[in-house]
């Protein structure tokens, strides 16, 4: 693991299985080497391109409270549910870190140095491409499971608890900047 994605990601030492954090950070390292955007990227453009001009939360923001929100949902049901619904806390952390990689092969930066969705986004959304990179860092299929499922492309088939956990923490950390009724 680089310490560049170490440092972008301290949530990966909140997975106790070595080995899936190892592919977790493997397929980070994979995607920065692929994109043209840089750890720094991350932490100044925003984090969708769905919402208007002024949106001021970056990727980075958004992506660790929606693994910080889906953790904590998964260790309150673990505590509360008497192991009717087990969630599996190494999958649902290393899915939530993973979720949102392939947009770094769907943003690229204009002139400006704004994000925009490059033309290989324009053929493959990141629940796609995420899928991809994670597969060749050798990630299991619960994990790509998520990554596929976390945004409205997994609307059509069913999802795992660790599934529905992450799109709920991601959509409520989305939606309330796109669709919010402002009174």
């Amino acid at each position: 693991m680089t310490e560049e994605v170490l440092k972008l990601w301290p949530e990966l030492e909140w997975i106790s299985d070595d080995d899936l954090r190892e592919k977790t950070a493997k397929t980070w390292e994979l995607a920065l080497e692929k994109s043209v955007l840089t750890p720094d990227d991350l932490n100044r453009i925003p984090f969708t391109l769905l919402v208007g001009p002024d949106l001021t939360v970056t990727f980075m923001e958004h992506k660790r409270s929606v693994i910080h929100i889906a953790r904590d949902a998964g260790l309150k049901i673990n505590a509360m549910y008497h192991g009717e619904l087990p969630v599996n806390m190494d999958v649902l952390i290393a899915g939530a870190i993973l979720a949102d990689v392939g947009k770094l092969l769907e943003y690229e930066l204009d002139a400006n140095g704004k994000a925009v969705q490059g033309n290989y986004g324009k053929y493959l959304r990141h629940p796609f491409s995420g899928v991809s990179l994670a597969e060749q860092a050798g990630v299991p299929a619960a994990i790509c499971h998520i990554i596929a499922t976390h945004a409205g492309e997994g609307d059509m088939v069913k999802r795992t608890t660790e599934a529905i956990l992450v799109h709920h923490a991601d959509f409520m950390t989305f939606l309330p900047f796109k669709d919010r009724l402002k009174i």
